[in-house]
């Protein structure tokens, strides 16, 4: 039975001083896809603000808002109602043959985005490194590959909000083995397109209960990965909360997490900013279907 969420992200900036005009980017509206389902979206700004909504050439909702006005705070709160099936069971392992279905895609353009380096999932000399110390290897076939280095990567990193920011290079957490969400998947992305496998970034929404024992709290935005793999489709994987049921709400998808910022901008005047988030996802206990 598919269930429904009701979710609501604020972000709150606040300025030193008066702000006299911004434009921002906003991707904010969860996707819609075979298992997840939009009923119900809104955003609503203080100051109002205009807002136009385009698509990404990833696919995603693309909100552009604009405010003429002079400003000391800004408050974006985006609304969602989404719809989600369960997921189709998985298998544990693929066939040895199906590598070479993989490699092949290396070039393509469709593909090319995910296959190849992006400004924060690249190789550098620290992750051969890493990959070295950890002895990490493609294994029989492509999905027990994908499976093993997210396990191992969850055992490696300990989760410490504030050791980095959503933008740090993978240095930071492959020099400290300390950082969120977006390290982890990062790195994750980076060594599995090494290995020929598209991979690519997912920000979104994890819906937490009280018996969980997860790493991202249920009052943050979360990121995790899906890799491209042969007769599944893209798949999701998520380093940073293994083993955890699958409670998460796709928002947006790119290279990395410079693609699906949930907010970015820029102002005239303000001086220094001060940025709040906080993120509500709770289920409505009832089945949707």
């Amino acid at each position: 039975m598919s269930l429904r969420y009701l979710i609501e992200h604020v972000s709150r900036y606040r300025y030193a001083s008066l702000a006299s005009a911004c434009a921002m980017s906003l991707r904010l509206r969860p996707l819609e896809d075979c298992r997840q389902r939009v009923l119900a979206f809104a955003i609503e700004t203080e100051p109002p603000s205009s807002l136009e909504c385009t698509r990404d050439g990833f696919g995603n909702a693309h909100h552009l808002l604009a405010l003429h006005r002079e400003h000391d705070a800004l408050t974006i709160t985006a609304r969602s109602t989404v719809e989600l099936q369960p997921a189709n069971p998985r298998p544990t392992g693929l066939a040895p043959d199906t590598w070479d279905t993989v490699r092949s895609w290396t070039d393509r353009f469709d593909l090319w985005e995910f296959t190849h380096p992006s400004a924060l999932a690249r190789p550098t000399a620290a992750l051969d490194a890493f990959v070295g110390e950890l002895a990490l290897a493609p294994l029989g076939d492509p999905l027990s590959s994908v499976t093993a280095l997210s396990d191992t990567l969850h055992a490696a990193f300990t989760y410490a909000p504030g050791a980095t920011t959503a933008e740090s290079p993978i240095e930071h957490i492959l020099a400290s083995r300390r950082g969120v969400c977006q390290d982890y998947a990062h790195v994750m992305i980076a060594i599995a397109r090494s290995w020929a496998i598209p991979a690519r970034y997912v920000s979104g929404y994890l819906h937490v209960t009280g018996d969980d024992h997860a790493h991202v709290p249920g009052n943050a935005m979360h990121a995790w990965v899906e890799c491209l793999l042969p007769g599944l489709g893209w798949v999701g994987f998520d380093p940073t909360n293994l083993g955890l049921p699958d409670r998460h709400i796709r928002v947006a998808v790119g290279r990395d997490y410079r693609d699906v910022s949930p907010t970015r901008g820029v102002r005239q005047g303000g001086d220094e900013e001060e940025l709040s988030v906080h993120v509500s996802v709770r289920s409505d206990g009832v089945p949707a279907g």
